[in-house]
C-alpha cells in the first residue's frame, strides 16, 4: 500500500508540473466556468452528484452532532447547503474562486439560507480560523485540486475539535470489469468534449480527468489521512467506485 502511495505522490507530481496547475491557475479555470458549474455538474453526473452529496452529509450525521461545519472547497455551495439537513448552527464554506463563491453567494440568498451559510475566500493551505474552530470539516470533489494534498487535509485536521471529523467525497476508480473500462473512456473521451462545448473552457474538462486519474484514492487515501494524523479512516464506495465517501476522526 505505502508503495502504491509513494507511486502515486510521483504521478501528482508529475503531472502537476506538465499541466501547471498552481493555486492560481485553478482559481482562474474554475473563475471561467462557474456560470457553467452547476448545470455541467448535473448534466455530466447525470444527477446523481445529488445523492452523492446527501449519502455525505448522512456520514456525518451518523457519528457526531455537528454544530460548527466548514466547507473546504464550497464551489458553489452545493455540499453545505445539503449539509443543512444536520440542523448546524452555522456552516462556513471556503475557496479560491471569488466569481464561484458569488455564484454560490447568490444561489444561497435565493434559497434563503443567509442566516446559516457563509461562504467567504479562503485557501486550503492556509485555513483562517483557529484551532479546533469546528465540529467536522468536510469537501466535495475539491480535495484533488488542492495545490498540496498533505498540507491542505493538516490544516483541515487542525481546525477540527477533539473528537470532530473530516468528511471527503471524491471520484475514485472503479476496480471491476467492464465498469473500470467505461469509467475510463467515460472520464478520458465523452466527459472532457462535453465540458468543453457547455462551458466554453477548452481546459477545465481536460483537466478533471487528470486530476482524478492522479488523486491518490482508496486505500492510498486512508492511509493519508491516517498519515496526517486522524484516525478511524473509513471508506464508503458509492455507484459501483466511480466515487467514494471517505471519513476519519480527530483524536
Amino acid at each position: 500500500m505505502w508503495v502504491s502511495l509513494a507511486f502515486q505522490f510521483k504521478m501528482m507530481d508529475d503531472l502537476n508540473q506538465v499541466r501547471g496547475a498552481s493555486r492560481d491557475k485553478v482559481e482562474a479555470m474554475f473563475d471561467s466556468i462557474s456560470h457553467r458549474y452547476d448545470l455541467l455538474n448535473r448534466l455530466l453526473s447525470l444527477g446523481t452528484d445529488r445523492r452523492w452529496r446527501r449519502r455525505a452529509v448522512n456520514v456525518i450525521g451518523e457519528h457526531i452532532k455537528a454544530s460548527r461545519i466548514l466547507d473546504v472547497a464550497t464551489g458553489t455551495g452545493d455540499l453545505a447547503i445539503e449539509a443543512l439537513r444536520l440542523c448546524p448552527d452555522q456552516i462556513t464554506g471556503i475557496d479560491i474562486s471569488e466569481k464561484m463563491l458569488a455564484a454560490g453567494r447568490e444561489k444561497i440568498d435565493r434559497q434563503g439560507h443567509t442566516d446559516k451559510i457563509r461562504l467567504i475566500k479562503g485557501d486550503s493551505a492556509k485555513i483562517l480560523f483557529p484551532d479546533h474552530s469546528f465540529d467536522a470539516v468536510m469537501s466535495a470533489f475539491g480535495v484533488r485540486n488542492f495545490e498540496n494534498t498533505v498540507t491542505g487535509l493538516e490544516e483541515m485536521l487542525r481546525v477540527v475539535r477533539p473528537g470532530g471529523m473530516i468528511m471527503v467525497l471524491e471520484f475514485s476508480r472503479p476496480s471491476w470489469f467492464p465498469l473500470r473500462q467505461l469509467y475510463g473512456f467515460y472520464f478520458t473521451r465523452i466527459l472532457p468534449w462535453i465540458g468543453r462545448k457547455v462551458s466554453g473552457d477548452p481546459e477545465a474538462y481536460t483537466y478533471l480527468p487528470d486530476s482524478v486519474m492522479a488523486f491518490p484514492d482508496n486505500d492510498d487515501f486512508l492511509a493519508l489521512l491516517l498519515k496526517v494524523g486522524f484516525t478511524g479512516a473509513r471508506q464508503r464506495k458509492l455507484s459501483g467506485g466511480i466515487a467514494s465517501i471517505y471519513y476519519a476522526f480527530r483524536p
